[in-house]
C-alpha cells in the first residue's frame, strides 16, 4: 500500500517515511507543490499527507486540483493551527487536519481510520496464501513454514503481490509500487527480481505461484504446475 508525503522539511517528510515503512507501507516524497500534485494525479496511491505551505505551489491549490480529479484520501499537516485554515481544509475535501508538532502515533492512528473508512486493508495484517506467509511487521517470508531469507526489493515484490493476488500486474505498475521508478522497456530488473523470487518462494516443482501474463506482466495465484 502506498502513502505519498508532500512535504517540504526533509526532516518531517523522513520521519513520516521511516515510521510509515516500519508499519509496511511504501511511500514517496514530494518536496514541492508541483511534483505533489503530478505524483498525485499520475500515480495510485492509497492515502496523501500534504502540508500546506508549500513552495512553488502552496497546499490549498495542490487540494484543490487533486479534489477535481481523484477521491484518494489526503491528509492535512500544517504548522498552520487557526480554525478557518481546519474549516478550509475540510471544506475543500480533506479527509483530516492534524497541527504540527505531531505524535507518529497519533498520525499513524489517523491513517489507518481512514483507510478503514475506504475500506483499505490493514498493511500491517499477515497475509498468508497457498503455504506462503508474509508478516510486514517482522519483515519475514515463509513458505509452507520455513523461513526464507530475501532482500528488501523482493519482499517487497512479494508482498505486493500477494496484495494483489489473482489480478494481473503491469510491469509499470510493479515498478511504481516497488521501485518508485517509471519503468522503462530497455530495463530488464523487474524480469531478473521476478525470477530470483521465484526461485525462493517455488520450492517444489508442483507447486507455482508466480506466472507471466504475455503482453501485460505477471499474476499471483496458486496452480499446480502442469
Amino acid at each position: 500500500m502506498k502513502i505519498l508525503i508532500i512535504e517540504d522539511e526533509n526532516q518531517i517528510a523522513s520521519y513520516i517515511k521511516k515510521g510509515l515503512e516500519e508499519q509496511g507501507f511504501s511511500c514517496l516524497i514530494a518536496e514541492n507543490g508541483i511534483d505533489g500534485l503530478h505524483c498525485a494525479l499520475e500515480g495510485d496511491y492509497s492515502l496523501i499527507i500534504l502540508d500546506i505551505m508549500l513552495p512553488v505551489l502552496d497546499g490549498w491549490a495542490v487540494l484543490k486540483a487533486i479534489r477535481s480529479k481523484k477521491e484518494t484520501p489526503v491528509i492535512i499537516l500544517s504548522a498552520r493551527d487557526r480554525v478557518d485554515d481546519r474549516v478550509r481544509g475540510f471544506d475543500n475535501g480533506a479527509d483530516d487536519y492534524l497541527i504540527k508538532p505531531f505524535a507518529f502515533p497519533e498520525l499513524y492512528a489517523r491513517i489507518n481510520n481512514i483507510l478503514r473508512r475506504h475500506q483499505v486493508i490493514n498493511p500491517s495484517e499477515v497475509i498468508s496464501i497457498g503455504g506462503i506467509e508474509v508478516d510486514p511487521i517482522k519483515h519475514r517470508a515463509y513458505v509452507k513454514g520455513i523461513t526464507i531469507e530475501l532482500s528488501a526489493k523482493e519482499f517487497m515484490l512479494l508482498l505486493f503481490f500477494m496484495r494483489h493476488s489473482g489480478k494481473a500486474l503491469t510491469r509499470s505498475q510493479i515498478a511504481s509500487h516497488v521501485w518508485d521508478i517509471n519503468f522503462d522497456t530497455d530495463t530488464n530488473v523487474i524480469d531478473v527480481a521476478v525470477r530470483r523470487l521465484r526461485q525462493k518462494v517455488e520450492l517444489d516443482p508442483v507447486t507455482k505461484y508466480i506466472h507471466t501474463v504475455r503482453g501485460v506482466g505477471y499474476i499471483f495465484e496458486l496452480r499446480n504446475a502442469d
